[in-house]
């Protein structure tokens, strides 16, 4: 069985060489397109007003990756100010952007990764008068915003990237007509309901109900069981978590029974 990977294209090509690694037919069908923000000017005030945040979340590895990329000369990371992240990978990027001190994240052991467990470890602290800045895309983490200010922060957001539909190659397109083909012999990742509402638009007359799907989140599970595949389970977002899976996985059954 093969393993199709649809995270953005950077992070895709990252998890296919580590899921390769562990043994595990893989390929990348990035489903969702990443773009710098269309206006750079936020990105390097939020920078230079960092010392302000008493906190700075970070919704995704393509938040991290696009919000370091715009850091100006001589701004540094400030002491004082916390970086939030919602899952292993965004806290990866921020270590390796050298942001580890000052990270974090959600428990180890989180029954999932996103806002609600982020807050789990944030409830605690005085956030009365403080600010907060959320880095995302055009939109998202709503939930979060709104935790905070009913705990009287501040909260502010400032888009650093634009998601884009896909537009699959001739490898990428190849490899979404051999899934069509073959279903039940290939693995869907998900890690975002966005990703399955575009490989919707890009099948639309596509029977997945042979086909299985895993999701990092309970949200992107049900999106992918609402497109009619016929086994969905939610995993940890780790390569590791998948190669583990793909060992004892359980047999695909139609969605219609």
């Amino acid at each position: 069985m093969r393993v199709i990977v649809t995270r953005p294209a950077d992070q895709a090509a990252a998890w296919v060489a580590r899921l390769q690694e562990l043994g595990v037919d893989a390929a990348a069908l990035p489903l969702i397109g990443i773009a710098p923000a269309d206006d750079p000017a936020p990105l390097a005030a939020a920078w230079h007003s960092l010392a302000q945040y008493a906190l700075v979340m970070f919704v995704s590895p393509n938040a991290v990756a696009q919000f370091f990329a715009r850091r100006p000369a001589g701004c540094e990371w400030p002491e004082q100010t916390l970086a939030g992240s919602v899952g292993p990978g965004s806290s990866r990027a921020l270590r390796e952007a050298g942001v580890g001190a000052q990270l974090v994240e959600p428990a180890a052991d989180a029954a999932s990764f996103d806002s609600e467990s982020l807050w789990l470890q944030l409830q605690h602290r005085d956030w009365a008068g403080r600010r907060v800045l959320v880095v995302r895309g055009e939109d998202g983490r709503e939930w979060l915003a709104q935790t905070l200010r009913g705990r009287g922060a501040t909260v502010e957001f400032v888009a650093a990237y634009r998601r884009l539909p896909p537009r699959p190659d001739a490898a990428g397109q190849a490899l979404l007509d051999a899934a069509q083909a073959r279903p039940a012999a290939h693995l869907w990742h998900f890690s975002s309901s966005e990703a399955v509402g575009h490989l919707r638009a890009l099948a639309p007359a596509a029977d997945w109900s042979q086909a299985g799907a895993v999701a990092s989140h309970p949200r992107i599970a049900a999106a992918a069981r609402a497109a009619g595949f016929g086994c969905v389970d939610e995993l940890p977002p780790s390569p590791e978590a998948v190669a583990e899976w793909m060992r004892h996985r359980p047999p695909i059954q139609s969605a219609s029974l």
